[in-house]
């Protein structure tokens, strides 16, 4: 184990140096990084260190603080246990939340001047798997580098013991953070036998901090790939949605297919490397896939969007089931959007996403196709309006999506496609400011059909408006009388009871 002590003196002001011999100069800057926390920092190590208790900043915050990316969520570890953690940061702290204390995990919340800051102390611990749970078992430790050791990742096993700044690395993280390489504390098969969920994890942070795990750890997930079963599909999801969300993920991605951990989380995307065929040349789905969610993500304007990425990503994963070689040589994929919206449906709600996401999701998927009926601007402003309305507020999400999906290396093909859709946009924004196609409705409302044919709710009001939407959407705007007109013939040619 590598100890190294700075000087205390006048550790709380931001002019402090963190000298820790062994460091280079950007690792020691990437340290003044806790320097803008200390006030807070050392404040609830005070509070702990005055009841006899040991207090270090943990995990990813060293990690980030060496990056030079520490943000406001601070990890802190300790020899207290949790009900004495809620006494010692009760009264310091503005908000305190116990949801994870049977995990030895208490929460906080600490406002300050320079802002707020998000709090976790967790009592020294190490925790294991049986083979059939899905829970972890819960010990608690009296060491930190007994707890260091069941850490996921060295770069995530180092410390720095609060208020002194002893710098604690008893697995050469900082040598793995510097040659920028995922390795375990333990063997990577007692790793991701006590939680296989680490495995997940290795391609999140491949994807979020650029880094290569260690030969032994893809072997290692390699052959448990199918350990990762025994993980409720709450925490898959959550670690899938960091990955996608992350700088890199079609890293991430690419090692979830290459180690067979996709087979069992996301075993759509695996299924779109189709076997390719001599006589019946196709694009590579796979590699199409992942270079539309590249293009989707360059095309992001305010920030990651899982929406967006998680339709580029399974936009064709209808293909593989509608595969067909055709008597000429091509093969076609007839469909594969429909079909590809239903799967996209299955395996969201196996992983457990809110039906909100997985409506918008699949919607995109389903309508990611429906530019290519464009041609050279064919389409009637009926078309157009039809476009708009199915795609509703997705409509900015489907420019991008639909604009991501050309990949073709033909430079004269794609810059076509690109002035097709230019010119759908166009169309779109010229209707929309002539008939706030954004808010498209018929000119009477439900009232006014019940009132006009005198109807009472039910049914036949339902066919009346969408009749009335379909007029609206097919000639554009209407004026109040000719709805009406327009209603009463409707109404004169239904059967009556």
């Amino acid at each position: 184990m590598s100890t190294a002590n700075a000087s205390s003196a006048n550790h709380s002001s931001s002019a402090d140096r963190v000298a820790l011999p062994g460091l280079t100069e950007a690792q020691t800057l990437g340290l003044q990084e806790l320097l803008r926390v200390s006030p807070v920092a050392d404040e609830i190590a005070r509070r702990f260190q005055e009841a006899g208790h040991r207090l270090s900043l943990v995990g990813g915050s060293v990690r980030d603080a060496l990056l030079g990316r520490l943000g406001n969520d601070l990890d802190f570890t300790t020899d207290a246990r949790p009900q004495q953690i809620l006494k010692l940061v009760k009264g310091w702290a503005d908000a305190v939340w116990d949801v994870g204390i049977a995990f030895g995990t208490v929460g906080a919340r600490k406002d300050t001047p320079e802002g707020s800051f998000l709090i976790e102390i967790t009592t020294y611990r190490s925790e294991a798997y049986d083979r059939t749970s899905r829970k972890p078992e819960v010990s608690y430790g009296d060491s930190i580098e007994q707890d260091l050791v069941r850490r996921d990742f060295t770069v995530n096993a180092m410390a720095v013991d609060l208020p002194g700044r002893g710098f604690v690395d008893p697995h050469r993280g900082l040598e793995d953070l510097e040659a920028r390489v995922l390795r375990t504390p333990a063997t990577p098969e007692e790793s991701f036998s006590d939680d296989p969920l680490r495995m997940m994890r290795a391609a999140r942070f491949a994807a979020q901090l650029d880094f290569d795990p260690a030969p032994e750890v893809v072997a290692a997930m390699t052959a448990m790939a199918e350990r990762i079963t025994i993980v409720s599909a709450e925490r898959v999801q959550a670690e899938l949605n960091k990955l996608l969300l992350a700088e890199h993920p079609v890293k991430g991605l690419r090692l979830l297919v290459d180690t067979g951990l996709a087979d069992f989380v996301l075993p759509e995307l695996p299924a779109l490397r189709l076997e390719s065929d001599e006589h019946h040349r196709h694009k590579d789905v796979y590699e199409h896939s992942l270079t539309v969610l590249e293009q989707a993500i360059a095309l992001e304007t305010e920030g990651p969007d899982l929406v967006l990425r998680l339709a580029a990503l399974l936009h064709d994963i209808g293909k593989p089931r509608t595969r067909r070689f055709e008597s000429d040589g091509r093969v076609s994929f007839h469909h594969h959007e429909v079909v590809g919206a239903k799967m996209t449906r299955k395996r969201m709600r196996e992983l457990k996403y809110s039906n909100e996401l997985v409506g918008e999701v699949s919607r995109l998927v389903e309508l990611h196709l429906r530019f290519h009926g464009y041609g050279g601007g064919e389409w009637t402003d009926s078309a157009v309006r039809r476009y708009v309305t199915d795609a509703g507020p997705l409509l900015t999400r489907l420019h991008k999506l639909t604009r991501s999906d050309c990949t073709t290396r033909n430079k004269r093909k794609a810059a076509a496609l690109a002035r097709t859709y230019d010119s759908l946009e166009e169309r779109i924004t010229a209707l929309q400011a002539k008939e706030e196609l954004d808010a498209i409705r018929p000119a009477l409302d439900g009232n006014e059909i019940m009132q006009l044919l005198g109807l009472r709710p039910g049914p036949a009001v339902g066919r009346a408006y969408k009749h009335l939407l379909e007029l609206r959407l097919e000639n554009g705007p209407m004026e109040h009388e000719e709805a009406v007109a327009a209603l009463r013939a409707w109404w004169a040619e239904q059967p009556q009871d």
